[in-house]
Formats: structure tokens, sequence, C-alpha cells
């Protein structure tokens, strides 16, 4: 592995093998990171190998993927089905099988060879917005901190640094900013005191956040993810965070309200992301990358933390945790 520092722009590729093109992009050294998706995905032997031949194009590329359980879920045959966070939550012993999932995933994910699931969400399901609904752990946000926290302990106990998003909170907000752009009306305080509550409470613990792109007109006109206000006043200044700051997908119609792709990295990293993400859509992801090479931004010590620290190997399986954690999820009627 190299000790080379990763450049500010993630990307993702359109099979489950690289192109000579594929190549191309991911020699840039403006790309620091990939994330794959199911389109990328057939069994875990071949995401092994997928990132094996990313490696040898890039040995230093932060790879990643949302496994987060429930219906976002990216890695599934081969894989176990790990419950949606809601369904951990209702459970009486929900701290014990929330350390257990996030040990579980991470352990799955680190074996085949990628660094990092951009987990766990940190929103508080207000009953409010279908796009957040059963992927957070709670409405009450102590509780959803305490849950959250026991689930970063198991991925960190596996190798796997934790990401929480989608700071400061997408509950509130009904729209789907994949397809929209959501709006939360309230007021700062009335976040702080709800909202802002697990991302407070985990800042230490915590090794990245990703910001929505949700606007918070009281706040600021720009969204999170694009916002001085946000990102360097509360997150870095109020709540001392010190991590790396993704970007959620810039391609995403809730980004669109800053303009085109060069605009939109520009624009996130001006305003305090590590890395930008720029998925599902090449000629986006090309626009994005050469704004990257023209802004010449030196790359951020921050995102070396974030390389998975232990692989598994593939026989994790055997291992007596790994058995005693599925057996307590079967127990509570979470997995088959």
């Amino acid at each position: 592995m190299t000790g080379a520092l990763q450049g500010s722009l993630m990307v993702d590729v359109a099979g489950t093998w690289l192109t000579s093109e594929d190549r191309h992009l991911l020699r840039q050294p403006e790309v620091g990171g990939l994330i794959i998706f199911a389109r990328n995905i057939e069994h875990p032997r071949q995401v092994r190998e997928l990132s094996a031949s990313i490696r040898a194009v890039r040995p230093d590329l932060l790879l990643a993927v949302d496994q987060e359980g429930g219906r976002v879920q990216r890695l599934r045959q081969g894989f176990v089905r790990l419950p949606a966070m809601r369904a951990i939550a209702d459970n009486p012993n929900a701290e014990v099988l929330a350390e257990h999932c996030g040990w579980i995933m991470a352990t799955e994910v680190l074996a085949v060879g990628l660094d990092l699931s951009f987990a766990p969400v940190l929103d508080l399901d207000y009953q409010r917005s279908a796009v957040v609904g059963s992927r957070s752990f709670e409405g009450d946000p102590q509780r959803t901190a305490l849950l959250a926290g026991a689930f970063i302990r198991g991925m960190n106990s596996a190798g796997m640094a934790a990401t929480g998003k989608h700071f400061p909170g997408h509950g509130w907000a009904e729209a789907d900013s994949h397809v929209a752009i959501p709006v939360d009306e309230r007021s700062l305080e009335e976040i702080r005191a709800n909202d802002l509550v697990p991302f407070a409470r985990l800042s230490q613990q915590l090794a990245a956040v990703m910001p929505a792109h949700v606007i918070y007109p009281q706040v600021d006109s720009q969204p999170a993810g694009f916002s001085r206000r946000w990102l360097q006043d509360i997150l870095r200044g109020e709540l001392q965070f010190d991590g790396v700051i993704f970007s959620d997908d810039l391609s995403m119609a809730g980004a669109h309200v800053v303009g085109d792709a060069a605009s939109r990295i520009e624009a996130a990293l001006s305003a305090g992301c590590d890395m930008g993400l720029v998925c599902n859509d090449r000629a986006a992801a090309e626009l994005a990358l050469c704004a990257a090479q023209r802004l010449k931004i030196t790359p951020s010590p921050r995102i070396a933390r974030m390389r998975g620290q232990g692989f598994a190997g593939t026989e994790y399986r055997q291992d007596p945790r790994w058995l005693a954690a599925i057996g307590a999820l079967k127990d509570a009627q979470l997995i088959d």
C-alpha cells in the first residue's frame, strides 16, 4: 500500500469489472475514492476481485459502499441480510444487538477488500421523511445516540471507521434529496435541541460525517453540504469535530441548487468538505475532475484515517464472535 494522500473526489464505475476508461479515470491523482453500488456486485468473490483490480491501479484509493442494513444494503448475495436500524431499536436488548450488527456489517465489508460503509444513519425518525424512515434508529435523540454509539463500537472493533449521516439531520424535511431539494424551516435552536444531539454526543467517536442536501433557511440559504456556517462554524467549531467531511452524492437533485458538477464540487470543497462524491453520472464526474484539477486543492490528510484497519479474510464465519453475534440476532428474530 502506498502512503500517498488521496485526492478529493470519489467516483464510481458502471459494471462488475473495470474498463480501460475506468482505469484512466482512477489514475487521476484528484480521484481519491471509489464507491460501489448494487450494479457492481454479484457475490463476495467477485467483489474481492473487483477490489483487487482497483487496488492494482491505485493502491491508495478509499473503497466505499452503502451497507446500512434494511433497504439500504448493496452487498446482498452471500452476505447477511441485516435488519433496518429501527427494527433493532424496538428490541429490549437493542444496545447489544446494535453492536453485533455494526461488527457483522464491518467484518463482511472489510472481508471483500472495501474500506468502509457510509454508516450509521443519525437522522431522527419524525415519521415525516420517507427517505429516512426505518433507516433511523429512533425519533428520540438520546436513544439514537446510544444505539448508534453501540453500532459504531461494533464497526470499530472490526477495524472500520464510522461515518455519521446526514448532518445536521434529514428526518424533518419531507422531500427526498435524491429527486428534490428538501427544506427544513425549523430554527437552529430547535435543530440543536434535537437533531444535532447524536452528532454532538458522538462527535469524538465518528471518523467522518456526511452532510445532508437539505436547506435550513433559518440558518443558511445553502444546503448543509455547501454551507460554511454548518460545516465550519457548527460542525467543526461548535461540535469540535475533527474527522473527514464527505459530501453526499453531488449528482443528487438536492445538490443541483448550486449549478453544474464543476460548480458543485467547487462549492462543496470550498465550504469544508474533504471529499466530494460524484456518482451515477460519468460526464458529471469528468466535469468535477476538471474542476478539481483546476482548483489544485491539497488533499486532506484526514482521509487516510478512513482506511480499513483489519481485513477479516474469508474465514470469519468460523470466528466465535461471529457465531455469537449471528445467534443473538437470530434469537431476536432480526435475521433469518
